[in-house]
């Protein structure tokens, strides 16, 4: 019961912000300190940035934005950075306000958008600005839901652009992540918006418990303060905050039981490894990780599901569901299955019953009726949506996930479970940063239902319980601007502004405000290498000689062979590329290395058409041994492959069916293969040996007079050590010059790219000085040409070359079908790189694709003489998918032929990348000449359709 006194200055805070307390009163819940700190600030008339966990209620500021909007006649829009968050948002704001007061705003939906409260992703509040809509008249309130977006690579740059363009009258909400740079961030807008309110809180709304699982122990992963320390201050040990148990050691118990665990290890690794692992039999105890179905049952048993485990492999979610369901693993009783069973009717009821069985349907359902389900960016949205549905019901208690659940949607859970620390990024293994493990492990606890929540680590060999101790007690989220003036930026904001006001703008950005904070740091690690390159300097100083110019013959010896090197390996590799192309349908070959490594006989020899002086390279479709049938490429061949023998395949051979290719494999096992010795191995002459250059240089080193000195080799040290320090001093230096009004001197040069290419007008100065009293301008010149308002309307990282491609009327005289396979080279991006290019539909398909790329080739010849990031390259993996899709295949057709063109595409991968395809066509269609915008509408028709319609209109 509260007292007296703290009675008094709650109504003083009432009284003081009327708004507020109306606000309140209808929320039926008390709010947190840090949420009427930001909602007391905004009621002052002052902007705010919120930064607080996951979970913890940041919102609440957004809608208490949305009230005062409506309280004083005045517009509020609410931004979101995706669509789902968007329709999300919109739906509880239409329950509490009512529909005739709520619109919503994304790429695909347009509903109500003239009420007094708009639901909409960023993207749409930025082109209103730069189109300087009349919905912005009498717009009071900006809400920037998730603003720690704007580091994101691709499309950061939009809240940045949105924040600067805003009308000073606008009140702006931010909300963000908890990031270790807040005040940083808050300083900023107080430069570009005025006075704005910092609003940290790193208190979670629900206390996190951190585990360890050691085979089949869970460990608490740090030791509990004594309780009379904890009791001095009234609290029980498990109500500290995480950042003050991270203060606490790591459970010596836990850190006793890893290290018998790895004793073990290395005992089992230990000893000279005898006949039998040589020839493949070793029997020695390994380890392995728990079992997952195990792994939840313990959850379910200590009462800690739903849980989440994250994966960080699409397939690996899909593996776990099949493993739990095999095991036999079922976590709902009838009544949740019904329940499930009607969700699930509900959502994917609009999906085309042909394409069920292509995206898993069955499956699928199974493990939702089970209560278990994966969740990754492979699933359509349908499933994606159901999944979400019955976990936040409660009717799903166990989803696998990979880290993108992590980001936006409300979805949180009792537990969260790391199955490792380590991720791909796309290019790398690399490990899970503290930030990132923050986010993730942000998901467990549900406020309102758990009392604390749990992160779960599963522990493997060489996993350090301290280093996961650091990550779980660090909060380093640094936020990063991403911000860099596009093409298509440039022109809206110099049609907008003219050029000399659009370089203050940009002056003005975040990623300007860091780099130049940023120089200081710089100057001072510049001068302390150039400290140690004085003392190195003296170091290697000798009468004997010069030093540096030896060790600069050494380092020219070093990158000569390395040179050679490389020359050779893509010889090997070119040689091998032509091995493959000789193979015939019945070789029997041997993979050398690899997953897929053996005996394997030749289906189809997958030379691309036109032969190896095409685009592709050879990917021939192989059964091996082991039963396994699909295309290898050279990558799999790092030397020239041989036929070793041949064997007979059937006509008509189905490499689909099972039974064919136990059939075709026995076959295979029981051929007569002779002078089997792998991939060609010939010892060939190093091409160092013959080189010339080489040879000189190794004279030129040995006749130095350095190289006789009895300490050379010390003196060599220093000199190294002086070289790295004079380079880094240097590399900071043009670092500082750069990062030094880095953004317009950027912006300039993608000015002076579009001059040339006639997409801006240059600037001229005036013809005569000005009257007194006048001032001289050059307005009555158009500063945007008639192609740059088109570029200004082209939204796409590739937006010159599309604007290009419009201009030279590359994509005139195609068809529907043609037009979305040739647009698609500037959506799609593959996950990772192949080793061979996707093949392509022939005739006017390949004949568009080669003139695009000639386009690319004289537009990069123009940004490398200005110095600017060179426009993306043609991405052809998803030129057959959409070419069949447009063309009226089925799913299923349209998937096979995907993979068979070198592509693998799960449902969800398709249908977001036909999404997107499907938003550069209507931008095509709005935007491009007659006849190309005609062919850009019903491409668009042609591609909505069956999943891909159900995806987009959902």
């Amino acid at each position: 019961m509260s007292s007296p006194a703290e009675r008094y200055a709650a109504a003083r805070r009432r009284n003081a912000h009327p708004a507020l307390a109306e606000f309140t009163a209808e929320l039926g819940f008390s709010l947190d300190p840090f949420q009427v700190e930001a909602c007391e600030a905004l009621d002052e008339g002052a902007g705010v940035l919120v930064c607080a966990p996951t979970g913890a209620g940041k919102t609440v500021v957004g809608e208490f934005a949305v009230h005062k909007a409506l309280a004083e006649g005045r517009k509020a829009f609410y931004t979101t950075p995706i669509k789902a968050l968007s329709n999300q948002k919109y739906a509880d704001l239409v329950q509490r306000y009512g529909a005739d007061r709520v619109g919503l705003l994304t790429g695909d939906n347009a509903v109500n958008g003239d009420a007094p409260v708009v639901v909409m992703t960023t993207e749409v509040l930025r082109n209103m600005l730069y189109a300087e809509s009349p919905a912005l008249t009498g717009l009071g309130y900006v809400v920037m839901d998730e603003v720690h977006y704007l580091a994101d690579r691709f499309r950061g740059a939009v809240w940045e652009e949105v924040i600067i363009h805003l009308p000073q009258s606008v009140t702006l909400v931010s909300l963000s992540a908890t990031v270790s740079n807040a005040e940083e961030f808050a300083d900023w807008l107080v430069t570009v918006r005025g006075h704005t309110k910092v609003v940290v809180s790193e208190v979670r709304p629900i206390p996190l418990w951190q585990h360890m699982l050691v085979g089949n122990r869970v460990f608490d992963l740090f030791s509990l303060r004594p309780a009379a320390h904890a009791a001095e201050r009234g609290e029980e040990p498990r109500q500290l905050p995480t950042r003050e148990r991270g203060a606490s050691v790591v459970d010596p118990e836990l850190v006793r039981f890893v290290r018998e665990q790895e004793r073990r290890m290395d005992t089992w690794g230990g000893g000279g490894g005898g006949s039998r692992r040589r020839e493949g039999y070793d029997t020695r105890p390994r380890w392995r990780p728990p079992a997952r179905p195990d792994v939840i049952e313990r959850l379910d048993r200590a009462g800690l599901l739903p849980a989440i485990t994250f994966v960080f492999s699409r397939n690996g979610c899909d593996a776990a569901v099949d493993q739990c369901l095999r095991s036999g693993l079922r976590l709902t009783d009838e009544a949740e299955r019904a329940e499930i069973a009607a969700i699930v009717d509900e959502r994917t009821g609009s999906l085309p019953e042909q394409d069920l069985h292509v995206l898993g349907f069955w499956e699928w359902r199974e493990g939702l009726m089970a209560g278990i389900a994966a969740h990754h960016a492979g699933l359509v949205p349908a499933f994606k949506e159901t999944v979400e549905e019955c976990f936040v019901r409660g009717l799903v208690k166990a989803v696998f996930a990979t880290e993108t659940l992590a980001l936006g949607i409300n979805m949180p859970a009792r537990t969260v479970v790391l199955e490792r620390l380590v991720k791909w990024n796309g290019e790398a293994h690399v490990d899970v940063t503290p930030g990132e493990y923050t986010q993730l492990t942000g998901r467990a606890g549900r406020r309102g239902i758990d009392v604390e929540g749990h992160a779960v680590v599963v522990w493997a060999p060489g996993v350090d319980p301290s280093v996961v101790a650091g990550l779980a007690s660090t909060r380093t989220y640094p936020l990063k601007s991403s911000f860099r003036p596009s093409y298509n930026m440039a022109v809206n904001l110099v049609g907008s502004f003219g050029r000399a006001r659009a370089r203050e703008l940009l002056a003005s950005s975040f990623a300007q405000f860091q780099a130049d904070r940023s120089v200081v740091g710089l100057a001072r690690s510049a001068a302390r290498h150039e400290r140690d390159a004085e003392r190195f300097a003296a170091e290697m100083s000798t009468e004997g000689g010069d030093v540096a110019g030896y060790v600069r013959l050494r380092r020219q010896i070093s990158d000569r062979e390395k040179e050679l090197s490389r020359d050779s390996q893509a010889k090997r590799r070119l040689e091998a590329a032509e091995a493959l192309a000789a193979l015939r349908p019945g070789d029997v070959i041997r993979v050398p290395s690899g997953r897929r490594q053996g005996l394997a006989v030749v289906l189809d020899p997958g030379v691309p058409d036109g032969g190896l002086s095409g685009d592709g390279e050879a990917r021939p479709l192989v059964v091996t041994e082991d039963k396994w049938a699909g295309r290898l490429g050279p990558i799999d061949f790092p030397t020239p492959v041989t036929a070793l023998a041949r064997v007979r395949v059937p006509r008509n051979f189905n490499h689909r069916s099972p039974h064919a290719r136990r059939d075709l494999a026995a076959t295979l096992r029981n051929a007569r293969v002779e002078n089997d010795l792998g991939a060609r191995r010939v010892k060939n002459r190093s091409v160092a040996a013959d080189d010339p250059v080489l040879a000189d240089l190794r004279r030129a080193l040995k006749a130095h007079p350095v190289h006789s000195l009895p300490d050379r080799e010390e003196r060599v040290r220093a000199a190294d050590r002086w070289l790295r320090a004079v380079s880094e001093a240097e590399a900071l230096q043009r670092r500082m010059a750069e990062r030094t009004g880095s953004l317009t001197r950027q912006f300039d040069r993608t000015c002076d790219v579009l001059e040339e290419l006639g997409y801006l007008v240059p600037e001229v100065a005036p013809l005569s000085p000005a009257e007194p009293g006048e001032v001289a301008t050059v307005e009555d010149t158009p500063v945007v040409t008639d192609e740059g308002r088109r570029l200004s309307r082209i939204w796409s990282e590739a937006d010159l070359l599309v604007a290009e491609c419009l201009r030279a009327g590359a994509w005139r005289g195609l068809t529907p079908a043609e037009l979305a396979a040739v647009v698609s080279t500037v959506v799609f991006e593959a996950r990772r790189e192949t080793p061979a290019q996707p093949a392509v539909p022939a005739g006017k398909v390949a004949t568009t694709i080669a003139e695009m790329r000639r386009i690319r080739s004289r537009l990069l010849d123009v940004e490398v003489d200005h110095g600017v990031p060179q426009t993306r390259d043609l991405d052809l993996g998803f030129a057959w998918a959409a070419y069949r899709w447009a063309d009226g295949q089925d799913l299923d057709r349209v998937l096979a032929g995907a993979e068979q063109a070198g592509t693998e595409l799960s449902g969800g991968d398709f249908v977001r990348w036909a999404r997107m395809l499907l938003d550069l066509l209507d931008q095509l269609g709005k935007g491009a000449d007659d006849v190309v915008a005609a062919t850009a509408r019903a491409a668009v028709t042609r591609v909505r359709r069956g999943v891909v319609a159900v995806a987009v209109s959902g």
